[in-house]
């Protein structure tokens, strides 16, 4: 009967190389997640989801399901340890991400004191252009906080709280700047007039419900166990038929939901802000088209990342 092998781990700080923590007799099969735990009891405010560890001060992060005995040391393993800061699991991101840009917009919306001149407090827009975007803004982020509580379904990964105050600050600010100009007293509506609004308005809930649609897909692949190193593919549901053409549809439907609201509210700052996430999904939609096309040797060539046939 063969005996186990225990490991010895040392823990340094990745910049002094100071000595923080000795483990002595760590099973083979520990993953870096249990060693996280064991660091935490010596050091009880690093909190796992805080602690980086790196095999050398300026290599890559260790993954927290990486088998000890898997990683490329013997049987006294040195790592280096970085702090990540405060933390906040991505359920808490997002509902603070949403929950802002929603009363933000409503703040203008109802012109309560201090948004406009006094004059102007409590009174309605008499464009009703206005109130139609009141109502796509206000969907467009309930879906999303609906989706974040009841669709998505997050691992235990978390965000810096850093980042979530640059996140929140971004959406927050941009709410505010697009619902200042389209709830202002001096508002004029679209050229075309409720054409216009009309056409970008079932431009827009169409977009909204290939999104959910795209998000329902994604969330009953990975809901599938073992079976889910798949890439997704259309589904009897007309609104998955873009997995045809893109990778990530979900941010094809995003953008035509802002580039809807653009058209409905001829509104410069939301064009701009459009413009802005069509640059920041393409980076993402890219990326994951990579992934797909790297992992999965079938994977479907005539697939583009955002737009159909283009990019």
């Amino acid at each position: 009967m063969s005996r186990t092998t225990f490991f010895e781990v040392e823990v340094l700080d990745a910049n002094t190389r100071e000595l923080l923590c000795f483990l002595d007799k760590v099973e083979p099969y520990s993953t870096i997640g249990d060693i996280k735990s064991l660091f935490h009891k010596s050091y009880p405010h690093w909190y796992p989801a805080r602690q980086a560890l790196k095999l050398n001060p300026k290599g890559k992060l260790l993954r927290d399901d990486e088998i000890l005995q898997n990683l490329p040391v013997g049987t006294c393993a040195i790592m280096y340890f970085r702090d990540l800061g405060p933390q906040l699991g991505w359920t808490m991101v997002f509902l603070a991400e949403y929950i802002g840009p929603l009363l933000t917009y409503l703040l203008f919306y109802f012109r309560v004191p201090y948004m406009y001149s006094h004059r102007y407090v409590f009174t309605s827009s008499p464009h009703s252009v206005v109130t139609r975007a009141c109502v796509c803004h206000t969907v467009h982020y309930m879906k999303r906080l609906i989706e974040t509580i009841f669709v998505h379904r997050f691992s235990h990964g978390t965000m810096p709280l850093r980042i979530i105050v640059r996140n929140c600050a971004y959406y927050w600010g941009f709410s505010a700047w697009l619902a200042y100009y389209i709830n202002h007293p001096l508002y004029t509506p679209p050229t075309y007039g409720d054409l216009q609004v009309n056409v970008a308005l079932v431009i827009f809930a169409m977009c909204q419900l290939g999104n959910f649609s795209i998000h329902l897909t994604l969330i009953r692949l990975k809901g599938d166990g073992a079976r889910s190193r798949r890439y997704p593919i259309p589904t009897k549901n007309p609104f998955t038929w873009l997995f045809f053409f893109v990778s990530c549809p979900n941010y094809t439907y995003e953008v035509g939901a802002w580039v809807s609201f653009s058209i409905m509210t001829q509104c410069l700052p939301v064009a701009f802000y459009t413009l802005l996430g069509f640059i920041q999904m393409t980076i993402w939609a890219k990326g994951k088209h990579k992934a797909y096309s790297r992992e999965f040797k079938d994977y479907p060539r005539f697939r583009m990342a955002i737009i159909p046939l283009i990019l």
